[in-house]
């Protein structure tokens, strides 16, 4: 009988960083290719990472004040099974607040999330289960 190869282990590594799409003029977009062909950036993914920084850094002390009056988790916050399910055990539910990337364990259930948070605000990206995600979808803001 022949033998089955296991399937890949699940990987629950965090991505980096989240692919997004823009779309440019044709001049904007001549102007940046000539600064990648003189040598100013590698290429126009740089030249897009290097704008998009400096135009943050810009406005560094207003976000700073925003994510200190909004009380935003700033980075990565991860949500395990095992953290609602405290959560749960208490009697709370969580506010879920975050400024980067907000991931919902592959291990937390839709039940247990929707007894366990009582709303989410991020401000990023949020990965978790599309059944995870339907079931806090009135709770997403």
């Amino acid at each position: 009988m022949p033998s089955k190869t296991p399937p890949p282990p699940v990987s629950l590594k965090t991505p980096e960083s989240e692919k997004i799409t823009i779309n440019m003029g044709f001049v904007d977009l001549g102007h940046i290719d000539l600064l990648v062909a003189e040598g100013f950036y590698s290429n126009r993914t740089d030249f897009i990472r290097t704008a998009i920084r400096t135009h943050l850094a810009s406005h560094g002390d207003a976000l700073r004040q925003a994510v200190s009056r909004k009380m935003l988790v700033l980075g990565l916050q991860t949500f395990s099974a095992a953290d609602l399910q405290a959560v749960q055990a208490a009697g709370e539910q969580l506010q879920v607040r975050v400024l980067g990337l907000a991931v919902i364990a592959p291990d937390v259930s839709p039940e247990l999330a929707g007894a366990a948070i009582e709303s989410i605000t991020v401000l990023g990206a949020l990965h978790a289960s599309p059944a995870v995600k339907a079931a806090l979808a009135g709770r997403i803001r």
